[in-house]
């Protein structure tokens, strides 16, 4: 066990409560130097060298970005140290991908690869542009049809990068991981909203709006009733209003197409709800309200107020008024608002289109975990949670490990976003990076520092197919709850921008008891709300552990801890669950 997966461990711990147990003595073995797969990879010692500490997830602290190079505004951090301690069996564990009980972690291994540097003959990794590279720079390249929209932060974080030299490990440079806070505004900026479309009102729900809805027409478009009763003129007491030849005249009824008629002063007539108002009605005197005097009189012990219970023309707005502005969801309450204000349909960006591939031959589809093979979580629970947050998941296919199968699913999908579980890593058997190379990808971000979850990824690949878009891929972790981790930082915010919807503020809540963390990275921790009003508080849950569901399964919402931990009564920003 690493020094920083004895660290996670202990923060677990620390926060469920329970005592950890005193670990036995290391065994004393030989270091290993190098280990090469020749019918994998020809990769060089340094791609193998243990860094100087490793997360819960087994991959190096500081793994680099790749290929895209480092996102503006992190700071270029040291590469891993060469040699490893007393008993560290890193290496060995690559062989087997570092199976945990959760779920798989091979994916949650990172073993230092580095796309994007030199090779050992000196040239470079292909598809590798500068590390100086802002990671929006390439989307046109990667055909996602955009352009950069900076912000001043990230301009200002761009100028940092600019002015600061990377450190050097060996003869190449190495960049440090990005923080949440970055990861989450580059997964936000890697693509512009999909080509909006025109479509009628029954096909538009869970959509985005891409063009604002304005009032057709006046709403209501005519002065209406409120409530069923009488429409009166005067202060009363009324007379029903008759016809030319003496018979009370019909009430009015919504949805009438004849011209009401006009009243004078002390008459009355029927209404309905929803009905037109005659000219010259002062009120309407609710049913309940009105007395009969001698069957021919009508008068009320409260007479109503002038203008009650009349909704006026125009009352909720004028024609022309701004309803909706671009980026709001249609949900039921929208297509009910555009179809009162005159639309027949509405001009929308569609939910952006999204493939699960579930990697791992360790994996159990159906029954217990048994001959050392583990059920899948993450199948399930990926796609549904895609749905949550917008997507439109079009398939979820179980691939294991198998490298020729995942590069036919990655070249060939239709799909805007590929999420991947497991196989981040560089071990024998984790070919998502190997692919990636294949088809040219460029990786926007290779690593997070947060907890758990850090060897996530994000892809931006080229068109396939003749199509003028390119997608994107995000590459989850293998363990459960990291991989949640990297569905909330990476693939929320790039469906929000893939679906032209804007990135939320992070609301903050107050903690009700102390959360343990990582001396230098974000933890992404359960909580659940308790309480109300100026004692309303999060408390953090239980098995919070990077394998584990249990916690994040009945919490309300994930705490944004800083590094160092935060104390009871202190303030921390909430990432709201999809549901």
């Amino acid at each position: 066990m690493s020094g920083s997966d004895e660290l996670d461990e202990a923060i677990a711990l620390a926060n469920s409560g329970r005592a950890r147990p005193t670990p036995p003595p290391a065994p004393r073995l030989k270091r290993i130097r190098r280990i090469r797969w020749d019918d994998w990879e020809n990769l060089d010692e340094d791609e193998f060298d243990p860094g100087p500490g490793e997360d819960e997830e087994g991959e190096s602290e500081q793994p680099a970005w790749a290929g895209q190079g480092a996102r503006s505004g992190t700071t270029p951090g040291q590469g891993p140290a060469r040699g490893g301690r007393p008993g560290d069996t890193r290496h060995g564990d690559q062989g087997t991908g570092g199976r945990n009980a959760g779920n798989r972690g091979k994916g949650d291994q990172d073993a230092g690869g580095r796309s994007g540097e030199a090779r050992p003959d000196g040239a470079p990794s292909p598809g590798a542009p500068s590390s100086d590279a802002h990671p929006a720079d390439s989307r046109a390249d990667a055909g996602t049809g955009g352009t950069a929209r900076p912000t001043a932060s990230r301009e200002s974080a761009s100028r940092e990068a600019r002015h600061t030299a990377p450190r050097q490990h060996g003869d190449r440079s190495r960049v440090s991981a990005a923080t949440w806070s970055e990861a989450v505004a580059t997964a936000a900026g890697a693509a512009d909203a999909l080509p909006s479309a025109t479509v009628p009102l029954d096909r538009a729900l869970g959509h985005t709006l891409a063009a604002p809805v304005t009032a057709l027409t006046d709403l209501p478009p005519f002065d209406t009733s409120a409530m069923d009763g009488w429409a009166v003129c005067g202060p009363g007491p009324w007379v029903p209003a008759r016809t030319a030849d003496g018979a009370e005249r019909p009430g009015l009824l919504a949805g009438d197409r004849s011209e009401p008629p006009q009243l004078a002063d002390g008459e009355a007539i029927r209404i309905a709800t929803g009905a037109r108002v005659p000219p010259g009605t002062s009120a309407v005197l609710r049913w309940e309200a009105a007395e009969r005097i001698g069957g021919a009189r009508l008068r009320s012990p409260s007479p109503p107020q002038a203008g009650a219970d009349i909704r006026p023309r125009g009352q909720e707005c004028r024609e022309g008024d701004a309803l909706l502005p671009p980026g709001r969801i249609v949900t039921p309450p929208v297509l009910g608002l555009a179809a009162a204000a005159g639309y027949d349909e509405v001009e929308i960006v569609p939910r952006p289109r999204a493939e699960v591939l579930v990697l791992g031959d360790e994996l159990l589809h159906s029954g217990l975990p048994r001959d050392g093979r583990i059920r899948d979580a993450l199948g399930p629970m990926v796609g549904p949670w895609l749905t949550a947050l917008g997507a439109e998941v079009v398939a979820t296919r179980l691939l294991g490990d198998d490298a020729e199968a995942l590069h036919e699913a990655v070249s060939g999908t239709t799909a805007d976003l590929i999420v991947t579980t497991g196989g981040t890593a560089r071990g024998p058997v984790d070919h998502l990076q190997p692919t990636l190379r294949r088809m040219d990808a460029r990786l926007l971000v290779r690593g997070v520092r947060v907890r758990p979850g850090h060897p996530m990824l994000l892809a931006a690949l080229r068109p396939q197919q003749g199509r003028r878009r390119g997608s994107h891929l995000v590459g989850l972790p293998g363990n459960p709850l990291a991989a949640l981790s990297g569905l909330v930082t990476l693939a929320a915010p790039l469906l929000r921008a893939l679906a032209g919807r804007a990135e939320p503020e992070l609301r903050k809540a107050t903690l009700g008891a102390e959360v343990s963390g990582h001396p230098r990275d974000t933890r992404l921790v359960p909580v659940r709300h308790e309480g109300s009003g100026i004692r309303a508080r999060i408390r953090p849950l239980r098995y919070a552990g990077p394998s584990m569901l249990r916690g994040v399964a009945s919490c309300d919402a994930l705490a944004v801890v800083p590094p160092g931990g935060a104390a009871p009564g202190e303030d921390v920003p909430l990432v709201e669950l999809p549901w």
